[in-house]
């Protein structure tokens, strides 16, 4: 069997957290059994499910999302494929903050979560992780790999907690303003991102460039799909949830 189908271990130290980058045909089999990582999942599992245990359905819903997204990104073949395709690695980390953060905001909310540190904190982790510099750092060390992770996840939930809180105080309209605000500049600045990715004249990120072309694109048309999908499956959700959020207002307030 070729190398997708072997364990992949967060010591292995010739290859990427999530392993070597699987071939076209075995890609689908290419999951990530890493002991120390499924122990963790099944830990937070555990104590996720006994904290909800009394709560609301709705609560207890939005915490099996949440471990489904973080089985999505880091267990399942997406994982590996992040290793291969730099279009991979975006769509990552669109399941980490655009499924998981908000999942977790819903089943465990943030009370009076500051809305503008975590938008600032959020911001910061998306640019860094586009970084090169940041980015090979991440490819190299398993270390810096989950550190950049968990700077997306934090300031995700605690972001998310703010925008999804918004409304449930007296001051609704207000609320829902300062939410609908925040996922106007993250809209904002997926576009701009997804534009440097899409009209770049060149590769940004070198790690690709053995990879992508086993899967049918080069370097740079793999970074151009990544911006893409930066601005497709990643800013549509959001513009659209912002909608979304300005019409329930302009509803209540017309009932009012």
């Amino acid at each position: 069997m070729t190398d997708a189908f072997e364990h992949r271990s967060v010591m292995e130290p010739d290859y990427p957290y999530c392993g070597p980058a699987p071939d076209p045909q075995d890609w689908i089999m290419a999951w990530n059994f890493d002991p120390v990582l499924l122990g963790c999942l099944g830990v937070l599992a555990l104590g996720g499910g006994v904290a909800l245990r009394s709560r609301s359905g709705a609560r207890q819903r939005a915490f099996a999302c949440a471990l489904t997204a973080a089985a999505l990104a880091f267990v399942s073949p997406l994982c590996a494929m992040t290793v291969a395709l730099f279009s991979a690695r975006t769509l990552h980390h669109l399941v980490v903050i655009l499924i998981l953060a908000p999942a977790l905001a819903l089943a465990f909310p943030l009370r009076r979560a500051p809305g503008a540190v975590a938008f600032l904190g959020l911001s910061a982790a998306i640019w860094i992780w586009h970084l090169p510099v940041a980015y090979s750092a991440a490819w190299d060390s398993a270390a810096v790999y989950w550190a950049l992770q968990m700077a997306l996840i934090l300031p995700g939930w605690v972001f998310w907690s703010a925008v999804l809180g918004q409304g449930r105080g007296t001051g609704q309209g207000r609320d829902t303003v300062s939410g609908v605000v925040w996922l106007v500049s993250l809209v904002g600045q997926m576009g701009i991102l997804g534009a440097l990715l899409t009209f770049a004249p060149r590769a940004f990120y070198l790690e690709h460039l053995a990879h992508a072309p086993r899967f049918g694109l080069d370097a740079l048309q793999d970074q151009q799909l990544a911006g893409l999908v930066m601005w497709v499956p990643g800013m549509v959700p959001v513009a659209a949830l912002a909608a979304l959020m300005i019409w329930q207002a302009l509803w209540r307030g017309a009932r009012a």
